[in-house]
C-alpha cells in the first residue's frame, strides 16, 4: 500500500540504507556541487569549532540559517549545551584553518584554537576568526534529525563582512579559490 501525504500526492518510496559502494559514489555526486567553507564555533569557556560546507541560509525574515553537523563530533554537544554557535566564512587564504578544523588528529581542548587567531563574538562568545569573509553568531532555535547529523537551525543574532578577498570552495574533494567578479 503506497502512503500518501497530507496533499494527497503518494509519498515517496524510501530508498534502503546505501551500501558502502553507493555511499562513495554518492559521496561523489554530491561533492559535484561546490560549497563554500565555514568554520563553525560554540562554547566562550571551552571552545570548540569544525570546518563545515553545509551551511546555508533559510529566511531574511526572520533571519535564519542552518548547519549540519554530525552527532559524535565533538562542537555538537557544544552548541546544545550553550544554545548558541558562530560561523566564519573563509577566504581562499584561511585554506590552512579550514584544513587544521576539518583534521580529527588536531589538538583539543585549550590547544584547539592556540594557532588561530579569534576574537569572542559579542552575543554569544564564540570564536570568530580573524580575517574571515563573513561572519555570523546565531542562537540556536531548533534542531532537526538529520540521520547521523543534527540539523542545526540558527537565529542570526550579529553578522558582519570582513575585507573582499578570494572565496575558499569545496568541490570533488578539494579546496578551490573563487575570486570575487569585478562590479
Amino acid at each position: 500500500m503506497t502512503e500518501t501525504r497530507t496533499d494527497g500526492l503518494p509519498a515517496p518510496d524510501r530508498a534502503p540504507a546505501l551500501l558502502e559502494h553507493d555511499r562513495f559514489a554518492l559521496r561523489g555526486v554530491l561533492g559535484s556541487f561546490a560549497t563554500g567553507i565555514t568554520v563553525l564555533t560554540a562554547g566562550r569557556e571551552l571552545p570548540r569549532g569544525m570546518t563545515a560546507n553545509s551551511f546555508t541560509s533559510v529566511s531574511l525574515d526572520p533571519p535564519l540559517v542552518l548547519v549540519c553537523v554530525l552527532r559524535t563530533a565533538a562542537l555538537h554537544d557544544v552548541v546544545l549545551e550553550e544554545k548558541a554557535f558562530a560561523v566564519s566564512v573563509l577566504s581562499a587564504e584561511q585554506e590552512p584553518i579550514a584544513r587544521r578544523f576539518a583534521d580529527r588528529g588536531r589538538p583539543r581542548g585549550a590547544r584547539e584554537f592556540e594557532a588561530v587567531d579569534t576574537r569572542p563574538g559579542r552575543r554569544t562568545g564564540a570564536p570568530i576568526l580573524s580575517g574571515a569573509l563573513a561572519w555570523l553568531e546565531c542562537g540556536l532555535e531548533a534542531v532537526y534529525d538529520g540521520g547521523d547529523h543534527s540539523i542545526l537551525l540558527g537565529a542570526v543574532l550579529d553578522a558582519d563582512r570582513g575585507p573582499g578577498a578570494d572565496s575558499l570552495l569545496f568541490y570533488r574533494g578539494g579546496f578551490h579559490r573563487l575570486a570575487p567578479s569585478a562590479v
